[in-house]
């Protein structure tokens, strides 16, 4: 679902760029004072979260691979705003870092699965969920069915995306970027969505739900019991889970190719028996220190185990830089708080 460079043109792009920036802005000036307090944490939770999800690669049909992402579940618990921010922060570390994504693209897939899943699936949840209880299972099937369609309609964003490439950007009969039309596209994009990637967020969003509602109910609104585990055992019991999520990255090794619309220039030259100009002119122009959730010293003929070892470090390396992320974007808007502002001089 992350558009590499190369296959969207500088025009499509800096479209996307001007579609995200105002949500950005409208996002940070929502979250200005939620920063400050319990939200933060929270934030960088999700966001981290986000940024494990998408490395489970799962095999497709059609012998690509797709993921969930995660947003909709951030939608529902911290709200739309709060999603935007938090995945966001992840897709951005993920290209800059792993080159999983574009740099000119970041605006695309921002949009995408930043604004427009959270927007759709939050929509959809609270479409669903009406004015059920807070703990009432009808918003756990909300949730579901809510994270379901939200990646379906990111799906069908990137297919139009990618689909209208060849329309606008050809020259002597060859697609300048993404070669493939509309009519392959979109349906290569939104069946492995409709079946098993939209199964897969679905049960991501009801299940992440469920696990909120039973560690921290006051996230969502809902009252609370004496039952409920302290403070120390929700943190130990967030810090094991999110240990496990972790050191379970490297299933998404298990699925083999690349996902549809994310090959390298050589595999597309194997598909179509060219490499469009403009994808060879914009692919590989930002080398990413970790590349493809690897280490640059790892040998090309590495072992499964130590491949393993790469991608749960890499896991690592990803959680601790949203998190920085998340927190150094709070001292920012801390600092600016006109309540932190020293008085003007008399």
């Amino acid at each position: 679902m992350h558009i590499p460079d190369g296959y969207i043109s500088p025009a499509t792009a800096f479209a996307y760029w001007g579609g995200v920036l105002p949500f950005w802005y409208l996002a940070i000036q929502r979250l200005r004072s939620a920063l400050a307090g319990r939200t933060a944490p929270a934030l960088a939770l999700f966001s981290a979260f986000a940024f494990v999800v998408m490395m489970f690669n799962v095999p497709v049909p059609g012998g690509t691979t797709a993921h969930a992402v995660g947003s909709v579940l951030a939608a529902i618990v911290l709200g739309p705003w709060a999603a935007i921010v938090a995945t966001s922060v992840a897709l951005i570390v993920q290209a800059l870092f792993f080159g999983d994504g574009g740099i000119l693209a970041i605006g695309a897939n921002c949009f995408i699965l930043g604004v427009a899943m959270p927007l759709v699936g939050y929509g959809v949840y609270r479409l669903v969920a009406g004015r059920s209880a807070p703990e009432s299972r009808r918003r756990i099937f909300a949730a579901g069915l809510a994270g379901y369609i939200g990646i379906n309609v990111a799906a069908l964003l990137v297919g139009v995306t990618l689909g209208i490439q060849p329309v606008f950007w050809s020259e002597n009969g060859r697609a300048l970027y993404n070669p493939y039309g509309l009519e392959v596209a979109v349906p290569a994009m939104l069946i492995p969505h409709l079946t098993i990637a939209g199964a897969a967020e679905a049960i991501v969003t009801a299940a992440g739900l469920a696990l909120v509602r039973r560690l921290s109910p006051d996230l969502l609104g809902a009252p609370t019991a004496a039952a409920l585990p302290t403070g120390r055992q929700r943190r130990s019991v967030i810090w094991l889970i999110a240990a496990v999520l972790v050191l379970l990255t490297p299933l998404g090794l298990v699925a083999s190719g690349s996902a549809w619309g994310e090959w390298s220039a050589e595999e597309l030259q194997q598909l179509v028996g060219y490499v469009p100009s403009g994808l060879a002119r914009w692919e590989g122009w930002w080398r990413a220190p970790l590349p493809d959730y690897s280490v640059p010293w790892l040998p090309a003929e590495a072992s499964f185990f130590e491949q393993v070892l790469a991608y749960v470090l890499s896991a690592v390396v990803g959680v601790g830089l949203v998190s920085a992320a998340i927190f150094a974007l709070r001292l920012l808007l801390r600092s600016r708080t006109p309540s932190n502002r020293p008085p003007a001089p008399a």
